[in-house]
């Protein structure tokens, strides 16, 4: 099973990431723009994820993805550690959210460590 720890790991492992506290959580972030959260319970994270595609998530896999009430306006959706089928699952979400918040230079240039290809 996942947790906070491979979430961690995973975000620090792209390129120019940092690892931030902002509102007593860690925050993970790229050129100044966040694409992680771990909010304190340590059970879920949060991730970018466009508000057309978040409905989507939630609706196909409402085990896994959620958006808790605060955050229903925002563009960002909570995952649930427990529900991600395995390690690969998790990188893939958090490479995602990356990639929203990096600049193209960066984006174009990364190559997954796991999979020798471009991303």
């Amino acid at each position: 099973m996942t947790d906070a720890d491979d979430v961690r790991r995973i975000a620090l492992s792209l390129p120019e990431t940092l690892e931030k506290e902002a509102w007593s959580m860690p925050t993970f972030r790229v050129a100044g723009k966040m694409f992680v959260t771990i909010p304190d319970d340590l059970t879920s994270f949060a991730v970018r994820c466009p508000k057309y595609e978040r409905t989507e998530l939630i609706a196909a896999e409402p085990e896994k993805f959620w958006v808790p009430p605060h955050e229903a306006g925002s563009a960002w959706v909570r995952v649930r550690l427990a529900a991600l089928e395995d390690l690969d699952e998790l990188r893939d979400i958090v490479v995602d959210s990356w990639k929203q918040a990096a600049p193209d230079r960066l984006v174009d240039a990364y190559t997954s460590p796991d999979r020798d290809e471009r991303c």
